[in-house]
């Protein structure tokens, strides 16, 4: 037997993201918040305890009718259903009214904390030789017939049914059915396959009866009542013995499609309220670990150290160039810029590198700055140096005479080098950076990831979104550098570093929320690597570039291209990887600050 029930409302991930990001950072005092319009929330409290800041009263509104199987949404008021005696209608605005939502007063009013059980609402009553409760009663059929659905607003919440199905899942869907039908032929239509008890042929069963729980959490100490986080609701049909004094017993409440006479249907509502615990899950669960030390935390520092060196650089030499103050029409100006900026921001990269190799319980300080001075900086200048003899060797102009070298050599040891000693000196001398929760002693236990939430795959897909953003660009500067054309595109070409900065920071925060949630707590070494493998698809799309758009020939040639284009990617890895350590760092102490852990 093949049925149909109500589609699930998809999952939402990136607004649940983006409100997960809009609210990390700890929220004001009450009377100093503020909230975009509309979305100021209620307090609610006991009758006995209401006040202007606390209301009592809980209102449920409904809103139109609509199917699946039909396009024509219908009023709750053009149904027979119990209508509200008074009320204020709130206002719909123009996109509402343009999609055909109408959203009335109900007749179901309820007290905060006040529990109601089998209250009745109202009583229908037809009679089929009336032609006007004949025409109502058709109308309610039909509308069984084609799956029609409530749509009923809690405190601006949708009231969710929520129903298990066969393969052991369970969906939420924010409407419920009118009822259901059973055809001549006994199959069950839609929601009848919920209940045995719907078992007679060619017999409509109307959801007349609603559970409704309301799910809510005290605010703060409780001083200022509680919130309204979910409502629930399960559809039922009772045949009520008693009309007047309703008891939610007896058989489902059929109509059959052949009734006659007097048909008379009362409405019922349950109520209950419960309190919303906030059970630890997911991330919340790894509080105790989330800060512990990583694994090679001094190589970490030190690739910090000198990417904040590269980011800093790299932002200014931008910046002026957007002005104008570098022109492509003073050769060298951009690159004698650069060069110049990364001596002078030693500083900056020694602070970095000690303030986070202390923070991860490091005691080596010395290696720690020497190895900030000269790891990175001694790859790049080693490759350039070989690079350098291979034009020697073959006479070209491009070689950089001895005494350049030596020029730069002590650009690198007496300015370089001592300015991040200083700033190292600096930074071990402040405290470590205080974390918003302790780390436990013994670590927790990782479970088994998905094939998804395992580091490689992962990392591999964190790089591909920053990339998108800058592969066109990577195609004008390549040309720049190796076709000899001029790029004067500074403007633009800024406006897409800060591009890059602002996807790499999302991709990483989102990565590593997805692993948080996984219980995987390793964050540090996977939010640095997520992003700088941006870094990889450079070199790929390097490797692309030569062999489809250049035609350099001879082994000296494509040594001396590969030679270059691996110090840029390993500038461009660990400027990368820094924008995304940052951006994660800063994610999850946000997070983390505003969880209360005993």
């Amino acid at each position: 037997m093949s049925a149909r029930l109500p589609a699930p409302c998809p999952p939402r991930w990136w607004l649940l993201l983006s409100l997960l990001l809009l609210g990390a950072a700890p929220g004001p005092r009450r009377g100093a918040a503020f909230y975009l319009p509309g979305l100021a929330p209620v307090n609610f409290c006991e009758d006995e305890k209401k006040s202007d800041e606390c209301k009592a009263e809980i209102e449920l509104f409904v809103n139109r009718l609509d199917s699946v199987e039909s396009v024509l949404p219908y009023e709750y008021t053009a149904f027979d259903f119990c209508q509200a005696s008074e009320g204020k209608r709130p206002s719909e605005n123009l996109g509402q009214v343009l999609f055909g939502e109408r959203i009335e007063p109900s007749p179901y009013k309820f007290t905060f904390k006040k529990e109601e059980t089998c209250k009745l609402v109202c009583t229908k009553t037809y009679h089929t030789e009336k032609a006007e409760d004949k025409q109502k009663l058709e109308f309610l059929k039909k509308s069984m017939l084609l799956n029609y659905q409530h749509h009923w607003i809690v405190d601006n919440m949708p009231v969710t049914w929520c129903y298990d199905v066969e393969d052991g899942q369970r969906f939420c869907n924010p409407g419920f059915p009118i009822g259901c039908y059973i055809t001549d032929k006994g199959h069950a239509k839609d929601a009848c396959v919920i209940n045995s008890e719907f078992h007679e042929r060619d017999t409509f069963y109307i959801f007349n009866h609603v559970d409704i729980k309301i799910y809510y959490h005290v605010v703060e100490t409780g001083s200022m009542g509680a919130r309204l986080v979910a409502a629930k609701l399960e559809p039922k049909s009772f045949k009520h013995t008693h009309i007047d004094k309703p008891d939610c017993s007896g058989p489902p409440m059929d109509i059959s499609n052949k009734a006659s006479g007097e048909i008379k249907v009362a409405y019922t509502y349950s109520i209950s309220f419960e309190e919303d615990a906030q059970e630890e899950f997911g991330w919340k669960l790894v509080h105790g670990d989330i800060f512990r030390p990583p694994r090679k935390g001094m190589l970490l520092s030190v690739f910090l150290g000198s990417g904040t060196q590269i980011l800093i650089m790299t932002f200014v030499t931008l910046f002026f160039a957007c002005l104008g103050f570098l022109s492509p029409a003073n050769r060298g100006a951009l690159m004698t810029c650069a060069v110049v900026l990364w001596v002078l921001l030693g500083t900056p990269a020694g602070y970095v590198a000690a303030r986070f190799y202390k923070s991860f319980g490091g005691e080596k300080w010395k290696t720690n700055v020497l190895l900030t001075s000269f790891l990175c900086p001694g790859i790049v200048f080693a490759d350039f140096f070989i690079m350098n003899l291979i034009l020697w060797g073959e006479g070209s102009s491009a070689a950089i005479p001895f005494g350049t070298l030596v020029a730069i050599l002590a650009l690198w040891f007496c300015i370089s080098v001592p300015l991040t000693f200083i700033g190292a000196y600096f930074g071990f001398k402040k405290n470590a950076i205080e974390h918003p929760v302790r780390t436990n002693q013994i670590p927790r236990q990782i479970p088994e990831q998905s094939f998804y939430t395992k580091p490689l795959p992962g990392i591999i897909m964190g790089g591909i979104l920053p990339f998108g953003c800058i592969f066109i660009q990577l195609f004008f500067i390549l040309n720049s550098i190796w076709s000899h054309q001029m790029y004067y595109m500074f403007g633009f070409l800024f406006l897409v570093f800060i591009i890059l900065v602002i996807t790499c920071s999302e991709a990483t925060i989102l990565l590593c929320y997805f692993h948080l949630c996984a219980e995987d707590y390793h964050w540090q070494w996977r939010s640095f690597l997520t992003s700088g493998f941006t870094a990889v698809y450079f070199l790929i799309y390097a490797i692309h570039y030569f062999f489809s758009k250049l035609q350099i020939t001879g082994t000296a040639s494509t040594i001396l291209y590969f030679g270059y284009t691996m110090i840029m990617v390993l500038i461009f890895f660990l400027f990368t990887g820094t924008i995304g350590f940052f951006a994660c760092f800063w994610f999850v102490t946000k997070i983390y600050s505003v969880v209360k852990v005993d």
